[in-house]
């Protein structure tokens, strides 16, 4: 840049770290077209939003011509804040950031035209790689730029290092995200930095079982995590599974992420909500959904795209509701209507920067949410017909059984027929199986039972010993240690064979060791045997229920009968109760292994979320040798093995899980389904005492009251300190 020879590293990244961009704000500012638009949005701050502008059908074969005419246009800046021989500091700032800007406006589109966004748009690869070239030839001519003025393209290297560590954050480097930044980087070159990022890049993606797989049509999948999404879109993530949880888990993951909340806080929220600093405690909910709505924007933002270009079906965000009032319909509804209208404003000023000067959609700010109701009570029925009823979708979670899955996947499709009668297009509804959860429950009572009927047959004195020696295998200590002094047999033997201590099999060594010194079930390898038969029937559990719902709902001749009872029961046409079962998908989630992704895929009506770490190993698995994807097309459909289901069977939860309920099958009768799916399932009345249900919901309201104590004590730090009093 001229003669800015004293450009650092250190220096450029501390100014790019500490960026912010211009508030958007409406109306829009005057633009003259497209091009005006993209390079003013993104030397404004808001390059992703600039880049997935691009993103749109009205572009199709004009593509390589808009980009043409921006590149030309941002030369004309790229060159002139680098000019001159002499430059104060003030000058030097304003070029290192016009130029950040630059570079990652056109490396997003780069990522955009290289994933699967360009089928969204209705791109053809070859337009896609036209302007590829076009981009790429810019960025190359810019890097070589850099080169004369600095003897390095330090701000493009700054650019493209914050990228790579934004993605390596994604749940403390342990993702998918992480894993694909750390081969991006290993793969880049000093001497054609544009070349080897673009081979990278590709690479990355090409090789992704994700990428192919959505590019293949074999299913779709979501992101269980509030981190990464943007990448994760690239590969053909079309949901993103979040909550209070997964909130706290992102603010936790980027510190960016907490301090931008702090400055929320301090800067807007004091003069919008005065009461919230007088009287935290009284609206801490009110504080903690604030929070959620913060951390989760960009997932929201992120998903516009795909959200309005599929008409509602796909890019869906998450919101769950807050666990301490989720059996109550009233509340819970109101926290739904409250959430999404807050939320459409937001989008409403979002949207018209992303859509300015398009004809579609006309309808611009419509939340992508869909509001996470919890399974675990019988007045969800009531919840999920209405939140339905209003044109909002569901995640409904907290549901391992086939009764919960498609009592309530009926319900929330019932809800869509009445909003079509009221001329609302329903949004996309997604019906969670959580499979590995309800793996857990099943291997730790799987796990009680066997010990507790072993230490049963010894003395009283025995027994106590040998569960004190399991305790000090395990390593237990601490709190666990002083619970497990204070419980009865029962109660040590549960705290003993919880997920947390055996580590999520049965095959854990001190357990087998503790059951062969009792002689209850034979030796060593008696005793391996039978944990082996169990764990690898347990591991197939959720799989099993899984593929029982989707049987039940979704085979092709149920289909038809499904489609046949909403057009009968609301007198509604045909094409609108396909419309209706088409936007409703099972949600396998709670992976515990590859196997549970790769055994529950469809080309429709399934989506698989995954946690990051799950994302990796499922990845990892796919690239080993002899692995054929082709081995897995519509996995979720296929048979059972009859041996692993009869040992199951002999586990009464997962009875209560796989076979029908009276409620169940009264509702299948009514349709048509004469299949018989046992009778022996959790009934209504039961959801809220079920193993999982209880688990989970225990689980969720201890995460949720934690997260709710920080965002409180940040409240009350910035009510009392001394600029503030």
């Amino acid at each position: 840049m001229g003669t800015y020879s004293r450009v650092s590293h250190e220096y450029v990244r501390g100014i790019i770290v500490r960026l912010q961009p211009s508030p958007l704000k409406l109306p829009v500012p005057f633009r003259v077209d497209h091009v005006d638009h993209v390079m003013k949005t993104a030397l404004d701050g808001h390059t992703r939003l600039a880049s997935d502008h691009l993103l749109h059908p009205e572009n199709k074969g004009k593509l390589v011509d808009i980009i043409s005419s921006l590149i030309e246009r941002l030369e004309t800046v790229f060159t002139r804040v680098g000019s001159g021989e002499q430059a104060d500091e003030k000058k030097l700032g304003v070029a290192i950031v016009t130029r950040n800007r630059i570079y990652d406006m056109l490396l997003e589109t780069f990522w955009n035209l290289t994933g699967v966004e360009r089928t969204w748009a209705g791109f053809s690869d070859e337009e896609a790689l036209k302007t590829i070239g076009v981009i790429t030839g810019f960025l190359k001519n810019c890097e070589e730029m850099e080169k004369e003025e600095l003897g390095e393209p330090v701000v493009y290297k700054c650019t493209i290092a914050s990228q790579l560590e934004r993605m390596r954050l994604v749940n403390k480097g342990n993702s998918l995200v992480a894993w694909m930044a750390k081969e991006i980087e290993n793969n880049l070159e000093a001497e054609s930095l544009t070349e080897s990022y673009v081979r990278a890049v590709e690479k990355t993606l090409n090789y992704n079982f994700y990428y192919s797989a959505y590019r293949k049509g074999l299913c779709k999948f979501g992101n269980d995590y509030a981190l990464g999404l943007r990448w994760l879109r690239h590969l053909g993530y079309v949901q993103v599974s979040t909550n209070p949880v997964l909130a706290a888990l992102a603010y936790e993951d980027d510190p960016y992420l907490w301090e931008s909340f702090k400055n929320h806080v301090g800067e807007n929220l004091r003069k919008k909500y005065p009461e919230w600093f007088s009287e935290p405690e009284k609206h801490a909910d009110d504080i903690v959904m604030e929070a959620t709505r913060f951390a989760l924007l960009d997932n929201f933002y992120v998903f516009r795209v795909p959200f309005t270009l599929s008409k509602y079906q796909d890019g869906l965000v998450s919101y769950q509701l807050n666990p301490l009032i989720a059996d109550d319909v009233d509340k819970s509804v109101e926290a739904a209507r409250i959430f999404a209208e807050k939320l459409e404003n937001d989008l409403r000023v979002y949207d018209e920067y992303l859509f300015w000067g398009y004809e579609e959609p006309r309808e611009k700010g419509r939340p992508n949410l869909v509001i996470k109701v919890a399974a675990a009570y019988p007045s969800s029925l009531e919840i999920v017909r209405k939140i339905n009823e209003a044109g909002i979708g569901q995640n409904i979670t907290l549901s391992f059984t086939v009764s919960q899955e498609v009592i309530l996947g009926v319900t929330a499709m019932e809800g869509m027929a009445v909003a079509l009668g009221k001329g609302i297009t329903p949004t996309q509804t997604y019906d969670t199986n959580m499979g590995g959860r309800l793996e857990d429950h099943l291997r730790e009572s799987v796990a009680a039972g066997l010990l507790l009927k072993a230490v049963e047959k010894l003395d009283s004195s025995s027994r106590g010993l040998l569960l004190e020696k399991m305790a000090d295998g395990l390593r237990m200590k601490g709190e666990e240690a002083a619970m497990f002094g204070a419980k009865d047999i029962r109660g040590k033997v549960e705290l003993l064979t919880s997920r947390k201590l055996l580590g999520g099999s049965l095959l854990n060594e001190i357990f087998i060791e503790t059951l062969v010194s009792t002689g209850a079930y034979g030796g060593r390898e008696q005793v391996l045997e039978m944990l082996k038969t169990f764990e690898n029937a347990v591991r197939m559990s959720g799989t099993y229920v899984a593929r029982r719902v989707y049987e039940i709902m979704f085979s092709p001749l149920n289909r038809l009968k499904w489609v046949d009872y909403l057009a009968r029961k609301y007198r509604i046409p045909r094409e609108s109760a396909e419309l209706i079962i088409s936007r409703i998908d099972l949600l396998p989630a709670s992976k515990r292994k590859p196997e549970d992704t790769f055994l529950t895929l469809s080309r429709r009506n399934v989506t698989n979320t995954e946690f990051p770490n799950h994302q990796l190993a499922v990845v990892k698995e796919a690239l080993k040798e002899g692995f054929n994807m082709g081995d897995y097309e519509e996995s979720i459909s296929r048979g059972i093995d009859q041996d692993v289901l009869k040992v199951l069977m002999d586990v009464e939860d997962f009875v209560k899980a796989y076979e029908a309920s009276p409620e169940l099958n009264s509702l299948l009768k009514k349709v048509g389904i004469v299949e018989n799916y046992g009778d022996r399932g959790v009934k209504t009345a039961e959801w809220p005492s079920y193993g999982p249900c209880v688990k989970t919901l225990e689980e969720f309201t201890r995460a949720y009251l934690s997260f709710r104590k920080r965002v409180l004590d940040l409240v009350r730090e910035l009510t009392l300190s001394p600029g503030n009093r």
